[in-house]
């Protein structure tokens, strides 16, 4: 009796694979069908067709199929996306500011993110350049491309933004499945913060990030969205943009809990008898925020929401 198994209208490798219960056929018919498919895909040619991307300017962005080899990016929080996407060896240009991981200060510092040296950058020989799509840098892309290199400005402000820009670099790379997996885990770090600290006292909380003038975050930060979801209330939230210059007065009168500040900035508010007028500062609540952790949109998100929380609500999130 003749050996049957089943196949199906499906793929190839399915159908060697007896994935497919559709039809069935005996082995002699199977051969003859196998052939004929392995002869089909043999003369298939792989889809190699240019992929066209919208950046944060809003302008198409042509990549080819084949990934970028020689890379510079000059956004430090894009810098840290490749270097966890496993792009760090196509990087051949990188802004001064982009110092992690310690591998990123292996690339060539190529100068300012903003207003860029063309004529550097070109000199990098780059098939893809990345920039932060701030209008000082409109004229740069627009040199960049004249010039027959791929550039993609991207504006990560928010934690949403966050999403969407690993994915959009891992389908760049052709690594989708990692970028995903990477904003997944950073997803899941946030909503463990989220959690411990949605039922808990939030104090009211003023971040200092420049001290003369005097600057702090507004609503339109994601440092602002951190302080939330560590379970604080940014003082300056009803501020919309990402920072705003404020007056010490005024951050008396809005009498905040603690007041944030990196370890530069705690030294200078404690020895200058001006913040005394501060109640928090009075009171000794001035807290050292780890400035290189929690200064990027970018792969170390859940981590800057924990070390909030840490200082927010000690105990709070193990």
């Amino acid at each position: 009796m003749a050996v049957r198994r089943r196949v199906g209208a499906c793929s190839l490798r399915a159908f060697l694979r007896e994935e497919c219960p559709f039809l069935i056929l005996d082995r002699r018919s199977s051969r003859f069908l196998i052939a004929g498919l392995l002869a089909i895909a043999a003369c298939e040619k792989p889809h190699t067709d240019p992929a066209t991307v919208t950046d944060d300017f809003g302008d198409p962005v042509r990549l080819g199929g084949v990934a970028p080899a020689r890379i510079v990016s000059l956004n430090p929080a894009t810098t840290e996306l490749l270097f966890a996407l496993g792009a760090g060896s196509r990087l051949v240009g990188r802004s001064q500011f982009d110092l992690w991981p310690d591998s990123a200060k292996l690339v060539p510092d190529v100068g300012m993110g903003l207003q860029p040296n063309v004529e550097v950058v070109l000199g990098t020989h780059p098939d893809l350049v990345i920039l932060y799509a701030s209008q000082d840098n409109r004229a740069a892309v627009a040199r960049f491309r004249a010039a027959g290199v791929s550039t993609l400005a991207l504006r990560t402000d928010h934690i949403s933004d966050f999403r969407r820009t690993v994915e959009l670099l891992g389908e760049i790379l052709n690594d989708s499945a990692r970028a995903r997996s990477g904003a997944d885990s950073v997803n899941r770090t946030l909503d463990r913060v989220r959690v411990a600290t949605e039922n808990l006292p939030r104090p009211a909380v003023f971040w200092q990030i420049w001290d003369a003038p005097l600057i702090t975050i507004g609503a339109g930060s994601f440092l602002s969205e951190l302080v939330d979801i560590a379970g604080g209330r940014n003082v300056y939230a009803d501020i919309a943009k990402p920072s705003a210059t404020v007056s010490l007065e005024d951050v008396a009168k809005r009498n905040p809990d603690f007041v944030l500040a990196g370890p530069q900035g705690t030294r200078k508010i404690k020895d200058d008898r001006r913040w005394r007028i501060v109640r928090a500062v009075r009171d000794g609540k001035v807290l050292v925020v780890d400035t290189v952790l929690v200064g990027r949109p970018s792969v170390r998100l859940g981590e800057a929401a924990v070390s909030l929380a840490h200082l927010l609500h000690p105990g709070a999130v193990r």
